[in-house]
């Protein structure tokens, strides 16, 4: 007997896609059939899913983008995405619906509200995004990755956290060593936008911490490769021993590592700094939709785990204050960690699991 089936709807950025593909890989471990439903940008990263997912490639409408004429069309392009995913559930009767959130999640939760199929959300930031507000209060559970999260006025979130690569959790919990007269790691990680403000300040900071704190510091800080050059030639001026690369691909070894962290706080990289656990200065990208950086670093911030700092009033001597007494008291360092991982949700994809397995049961449906 082929299981039941797991409709994913999940929009085009990795935010939205990889807690899905933790998702996927979770139930289809546990014999349920899983479908995804995105758009041609989702599609760019399925390489990681199952190979035994379907995924149907629907067209994404977004008035976010596009002239007159193409902001006209959206509503008919909804419609009929709307329309195909109620025939498609008709043949093919899904025993739960979760979206990630993104535009190409419309079709799926909206035919899931018209079929009254057992259907949820997961939200990744502290502020609810365009469609997953739209469709809070027509779903069954809110999963909510970063907590609190800022939900409309009735609508009840259940804390799942966000899933974590394989990588990540393999070093969940890692023991941290202090900061002291030896050798520290100082990460610099900053998503792919906004991150210049970082190749300002950072290296100027850095090289305003007293001699004693910066003798014994490795500092290791992604860059855009048009800020490289100015990064090193900072931190070679400084004569502070300095990695700078545009991507590290071995984050979660780096933050194991690492005495402290200076990051922006997406989703993902407060998640991974909290199951980790390490002590972090925040600077929250001040362009993020609704501020939402900002209210994921709130649950950090607030246990005492990190320091936040906003884009505006970031400069290098407030920064290398901040760094500095961090790395100038190993007792604070060694409290901030713990509290970060009082945060951290490891068990955020089987908490997920539970969900959509209530949801089957019609718990709620």
């Amino acid at each position: 007997m082929a299981g039941p089936l797991l409709l994913i709807a999940a929009g085009g950025t990795g935010g939205h896609m990889f807690p899905a593909q933790a998702l996927a890989e979770a139930m289809v471990r546990k014999g349920w059939r899983v479908k995804l439903s995105t758009d041609a940008r989702g599609a760019r990263y399925t390489g990681g899913f199952p190979h035994v997912v379907q995924v149907e490639e629907v067209a994404s409408a977004t008035f976010a983008r596009g002239g007159a004429v193409a902001k006209l069309a959206v509503p008919f392009r909804i419609a009929g995405g709307i329309l195909s995913a109620v025939l498609g559930m008709l043949r093919d009767r899904p025993a739960v619906v979760v979206g990630f959130g993104g535009y190409p999640t419309i079709p799926a939760l909206a035919a899931a509200w018209v079929l009254r199929r057992p259907r949820m959300i997961h939200e990744q930031n502290g502020v609810l995004g365009r469609v997953n507000r739209i469709f809070a209060r027509r779903v069954d559970r809110v999963a909510c990755g970063t907590w609190p999260t800022d939900l409309p006025a009735g609508v009840d979130g259940i804390h799942t956290g966000n899933p974590v690569r394989a990588a990540v959790l393999e070093r969940a919990g890692a023991g941290y060593i202090p900061p002291g007269d030896y050798p520290m790691s100082l990460l610099v990680i900053g998503g792919s936008q906004g991150a210049r403000v970082l190749s300002d300040v950072v290296p100027a900071a850095v090289a305003a911490l007293p001699e004693g704190i910066r003798r014994y510091l490795r500092v290791a800080q992604q860059a855009r490769e048009e800020d490289m050059e100015r990064v090193i030639a900072a931190y070679e001026a400084a004569g502070i021993m300095a990695e700078v690369e545009p991507f590290f691909r071995d984050i979660p070894r780096r933050l194991s590592e690492a005495q402290l962290v200076v990051s922006r706080s997406g989703a993902s990289s407060v998640a991974d700094i909290s199951v980790i656990g390490r002590p972090a200065v925040l600077i929250p990208f001040a362009a993020a939709t609704g501020d939402h950086q900002t209210a994921n670093a709130r649950g950090l911030v607030d246990a005492g785990a990190a320091v936040l700092i906003q884009e505006k009033l970031l400069d290098p001597a407030g920064l290398a204050a901040q760094l500095g007494a961090i790395l100038a008291s190993p007792d604070k360092a060694v409290a901030m960690a713990q509290h970060a991982l009082g945060q951290g949700r490891p068990d955020a994809t089987e908490r997920l699991v539970a969900l959509v397995e209530d949801l089957a049961k019609g718990i709620s449906a």
